[in-house]
């Protein structure tokens, strides 16, 4: 469908709420969601839409503290044993109440292998029903983030899901769709009313809902819009609200446009090459019988013949951080003494090639989505451009992040490039999902490469437990330390994040990527 026949929709569903249409957020973006399955798929454009609908236990405020959600009290009975006392009152968008027993369904269903969310389930052994609105969390250890992950372990109807045969989480990465990775039942603010792939998502306002809004906002029209020209074209002549995928060489345009404001800010998200550590012959590569990336002095050339300043000139036009961590600034455990970017030298790059016994090079080949990051698709082919300098040729594969993550978690790939925002600010989610060696659980479920180094594994598992702060955030940089330094994974850049708007918009940004429609006004005689 066209982008003309879209708005033209998105038109009818804002005159059909009546007096209501000044209160439609339209609202674009680059990205679809991958599903509606809330335990499916660690995406962040998935988490953020579906965060409208599908609640936690606990959230963040406007400022990133932790406040109540579906649970209003929470108790340590013990250092393993936590006690949350329920909402009541609380009722699913079917109009069946939020009970004990659908948090002890989702704890089940969160935990299935063929999900990505395990991660904010992490060191909980078991639920407890205590009655039909108190549970207890016994945990494997103390869990000094326990609050902060959980705000993403979201909660399903077990009723619902037993109704619709949909228990299982959807396998995502085998093609499978299920009842729930097409329809939405939660508790929210917000009921998600419809979803056609790569063209539109609805939202209406959940009357019933337990909350208060801070924000005008009735109904919400997502279009993932991938084309750069086509986006800024459609806000420009007013057809969307808001952008919050600006392509970096329109925002000094945007920003002298009168009708439209600018709100400005970091995100913590860090762009980054992951390479199969772990396969004992690279696939898609010339390579045979044995995999130059279990090398780190083949790891250290590709990393070194980066020019990462570069990227940030010319491709980013000065709209990211040049990174040497896997975490951003306004993480816990990122400090600047230890993310100072990486200076390009490709002759020692050359050397350490020619070391490693690839004198004249290799050939592998590297994934990328061309419709998640901001300008993933350009940064992949500068960073072809500058591996063959150093004689390495690499074939790209830009395509659909839908398409991309399929692969990747299929692990058909033999290097990929990846963004990663750090949903609970902490550089534990990091360090555990990219770069702990793979488990059946939470541990490394984002580890594709399938790096494994016993050193951090220890240092992951110290501090998912560790209550000492100050013991704990020194574990977290010897880890990051580690990581860098064994170039187990090769860091761009992080994001810079600006969003546009009309002036009638008035919104919070959210360093996590995650716009909220009920801290969203419009008004249209701002506009």
């Amino acid at each position: 469908m066209k982008l003309s026949s879209l708005l033209a929709a998105a038109a009818i569903a804002c005159a059909a709420v009546g007096t209501a249409q000044a209160e439609t957020l339209r609202w674009a973006a680059q990205n679809d969601i991958l599903t509606l399955d809330p335990h499916s798929q660690n995406h962040a454009t998935t988490n953020a839409i579906l965060m409208h609908s599908y609640e936690g236990l606990t959230r963040y405020n406007e400022k990133f503290e932790v406040e109540p959600a579906l649970a209003t009290k929470w108790t340590m009975i013990s250092p393993t044993q936590v006690r949350f006392e329920l909402r009541k009152g609380v009722k699913f968008a079917d109009g069946s109440p939020f009970t004990a027993d659908d948090v002890i369904f989702s704890f089940g269903r969160i935990k299935q292998p063929q999900g990505t969310m395990q991660i904010y389930v992490t060191g909980i052994n078991e639920i407890k029903k205590i009655d039909d609105h108190t549970v207890d969390f016994i945990l494997a250890a103390p869990q000094p983030i326990l609050l902060r992950n959980i705000i993403d372990f979201r909660i399903m109807s077990k009723a619902w899901s037993e109704k619709n045969k949909t228990t299982n989480v959807q396998d995502y990465k085998a093609k499978e769709e299920n009842y729930a990775s097409r329809n939405v039942n939660g508790t929210g603010p917000y009921k998600i009313t419809g979803w056609t792939p790569d063209q539109r998502l609805t939202m209406t306002i959940n009357k019933e809902w337990w909350g208060k809004h801070g924000g005008n906002v009735t109904e919400v029209i997502y279009t993932p819009i991938k084309s750069d020209p086509t986006r800024v074209a459609a806000l420009l002549s007013g057809d969307v609200d808001m952008l919050t995928d600006l392509p970096v060489q329109d925002v000094a345009r945007l920003r002298q446009d009168p009708k439209l404001k600018i709100l400005d800010g970091h995100e913590v998200r860090t762009i980054f090459i992951a390479l199969d550590e772990f396969s004992p012959e690279l696939k898609y590569s010339d390579v045979k019988g044995k995999n130059p990336f279990k090398d780190k002095r083949v790891r250290e050339a590709l990393s070194i013949a980066i020019d990462r300043e570069a990227i940030k000139r010319n491709t980013m036009r000065g709209l990211s951080l040049p990174a040497s961590i896997i975490v951003a600034p306004g993480v816990n455990g990122h400090s600047p003494e230890i993310d100072i970017a990486i200076k390009p030298d490709p002759e020692r790059a050359k050397k350490l090639l020619a070391d490693a016994g690839y004198p004249n090079g290799f050939e592998f080949q590297l994934n990328c989505p061309n419709n998640r990051y901001v300008n993933d698709e350009e940064i992949c082919q500068n960073v072809v451009a500058m591996w063959a300098r150093i004689g390495v040729k690499t074939k790209l594969v830009a395509e659909s992040m839908a398409t991309f993550i399929q692969k990747v978690q299929n692990f058909d790939t033999s290097a990929y490039l990846l963004g990663w925002g750090v949903a609970t600010f902490d550089a534990q989610y990091s360090l555990q999902s990219l770069i702990r060696t793979r488990t059946t659980g939470a541990d490394g479920n984002f580890n594709f490469g399938r790096i494994s180094d016993a050193k951090i594994d220890a240092l992951v598992d110290a501090m998912k437990t560790e209550t000492d702060v100050a013991k704990r955030n020194a574990q977290i940089k010897e880890a990051l330390v580690l990581t860098r330094d064994e170039v187990h994974s090769i860091p761009l850049h992080h994001q810079l994040r600006p969003w546009a708007m009309k002036k009638g918009v008035t919104t919070i940004h959210r360093a996590d990527d995650r716009p909220e429609a009920r801290f969203t006004s419009v008004n249209p005689g701002g506009s």
